[in-house]
């Protein structure tokens, strides 16, 4: 079943120079049990991609300019606000950024997970207990009845980051966005969490959003990978056929930036230049100024999605100029 659509998605926010739009015709779907990676640099308008699906572009003086956003087939778009919050944090839930500064440090981490359940489900404050205890000791949070009277500077930053998950899974949800949940975490507890993901999204049949930086959380946990810069999607696929036989330049030089066992020192390459900020989009392809496939083409019009059969979409001239690429 297909939980989430994004459709043309387009985005703009209002600044003191005008309008700017980060974001330019968004395309992807998400299903149940399903794990979608949304990755690319910073500044490439991942996190505002969640914030739209969120509906909190409002509060940050953003909108959504055109396209759609369904779930469950329903547009989220011709929601009222009233029906948005009851929404929001119930069916669909986010999982900010940084676990450090997520949780409130006055507050003890149970309270702030039952202020949450009360919110969105009528049961009684010490049922809300109980079910956050329940939700604790099913991500493997070690004596929860205990951890659940904490505060947030008495816990590690794996067991803040469990803390938060569960915040976002107490209510049941259909479809959870997480954005980089494992940015501040060392290696070992990325693991951990990256497995709890995983187990969570099997046993309980929800939609993810794993929005990252990290290409090799993406290879362990994705099922399929979208690729974004400079606010729009160069490339969409599943995991295996994207990493093993990247179509987009953005995409190949991505992939040759990930350091590999038995490569000679001083071999790793790296893009040239920066992905540019939103009041500097350059005309045509965005990623014109870095790449070095770029045609004349390139610099003038903007790219349209090729779709290969095997469900790939790569937006770049080439394919289009060259339709025997896409056989």
């Amino acid at each position: 079943m297909t939980l989430l659509q994004v459709k043309s998605l387009k985005v703009r926010f209002k600044t003191r120079d005008g309008f700017v739009e980060p974001l330019h015709d968004i395309c992807f779907d998400i299903n149940a049990g399903e794990i979608l990676g949304l990755v690319g640099e910073t500044g490439s308008g991942k996190s505002v991609t969640a914030q739209a699906i969120m509906g909190l572009l409002r509060f940050l003086d953003g909108e959504i300019v055109s396209g759609d956003i369904l779930f469950k087939g329903e547009n989220l778009l011709l929601l009222s606000e009233s029906k948005w919050q009851s929404l929001r944090g119930n069916q669909i839930s986010l999982i900010s950024q940084n676990p450090m500064t997520s949780l409130d440090p006055v507050y003890r981490v149970g309270d702030q997970i039952v202020e949450g359940l009360r919110l969105h489900l009528d049961i009684s404050k010490s049922d809300a207990r109980d079910r956050a205890i329940d939700v604790m000791s099913l991500l493997r949070i070690p004596n929860a009845d205990k951890v659940f009277y904490q505060y947030p500077h008495q816990l590690s930053g794996g067991l803040k980051q469990r803390i938060v998950i569960a915040m976002g899974l107490c209510a049941d949800p259909q479809l959870l966005i997480a954005d980089e949940p494992t940015t501040a975490l060392d290696v070992t507890v990325q693991a951990q969490i990256i497995e709890l993901f995983r187990e969570t999204i099997r046993k309980f049949n929800i939609g993810l959003l794993m929005i990252t930086h990290d290409l090799g959380i993406i290879a362990q946990l994705c099922k399929r990978v979208a690729v974004m810069y400079a606010g729009t999607i160069v490339e969409i696929g599943d995991v295996e056929s994207v990493f093993n036989a990247p179509k987009h330049p953005y995409t190949k030089s991505l992939l040759s930036c990930v350091p590999k066992f038995g490569m000679e020192a001083g071999s790793l390459t790296a893009i040239p230049g920066n992905v540019p900020s939103v009041q500097t989009f350059p005309p045509g392809c965005r990623y014109h100024p870095r790449c070095l496939d770029k045609m004349p083409v390139c610099v003038k019009h903007a790219p349209q999605n090729i779709c290969f059969d095997n469900g790939r979409t790569v937006g770049c001239h080439k394919y289009s100029l060259q339709p025997e690429i896409t056989a």
